[in-house]
């Protein structure tokens, strides 16, 4: 399993994926799970993925070789063709569902299961960046500014963090911060979930350039973040007074 953050804020579109793919004593091993569908001039698109992983590459290898059209192969649509990222999440949706009718349907033939799910955010043209995320039946949903994020792969540890404190209007400086910290309660809580961290924030303005980057198991700054961050819970937890009924059992 894994964990994938996407926001959309006012300021810009923010994704993270970790790279954790199997957990056990003797069994760790990472994949990256971020992908870049699309960067040409006129579009920018990247997918995050959580589950199963055969069905999410077999999906994003009809999304960059072709996804059928009907029953006819000889028509095959790629990511570089939807006029809108609306059109992009549909077309996401459609690979989604070829995938399960041949690995989803083969692995579970062995009681495997072959759900996956994908965060699709990018930009088509000069609009706005969008956020989609599309389940694993192929259905999807649009990111809207009442809850401004999507977390798909072992979301639980992460998401209080995020409820209490990302709104539209927050900067992409603090949300990226926010984002470390709900992975960083992720990864202490679940071992599921791990560095090294991939991550792309696209700016909504115009022109601007969106980058890339790879949080390592030695990051100094999320190192630092998670020390200070333990710090603070225990200074905080220690300055909220205890229950006043508990001081009843200290009087007998």
């Amino acid at each position: 399993m894994t964990y994938c953050l996407g926001m959309l804020l006012d300021a810009g579109l923010i994704m993270i994926a970790d790279t954790r793919t199997n957990a056990g004593v003797d069994d760790i091993s990472s994949y990256r799970k971020l992908h870049c569908l699309a960067d040409d001039k006129d579009r920018c698109i990247y997918a995050a993925s959580a589950g199963n992983l055969s069905t999410t590459q077999t999906v994003l290898g009809l999304l960059r070789e072709g996804v059928p059209t009907g029953e006819d192969e000889s028509l095959m649509r790629t990511i570089h063709e939807p006029t809108s990222m609306f059109r992009a999440a549909q077309l996401v949706g459609e690979a989604v569902q070829i995938a399960n009718e041949t690995v989803g349907r083969a692995l579970a033939s062995i009681k495997i299961s072959g759900a996956s799910s994908i965060l699709l955010g990018g930009r088509i043209g000069k609009g706005p960046p969008s956020l989609y995320l599309i389940y694993s039946a192929g259905n999807f949903i649009e990111c809207k500014p009442d809850v401004p994020f999507f977390q798909i792969g072992e979301t639980k540890y992460g998401r209080p963090i995020l409820d209490r404190t990302i709104t539209p209007s927050t900067s992409l400086a603090e949300a990226m911060k926010v984002a470390f910290l709900s992975f960083d309660s992720s990864i202490r809580s679940n071992l599921a979930v791990a560095r090294p961290l991939d991550l792309i924030v696209m700016p909504t303005r115009a022109g601007a350039k969106p980058f890339t980057r790879r949080i390592g198991v030695d990051d100094p700054y999320f190192d630092d973040l998670s020390a200070r961050w333990g710090d603070l819970l225990h200074d905080a937890t220690a300055a909220i007074p205890d229950p006043p009924f508990m001081a009843e059992l200290n009087g007998h």
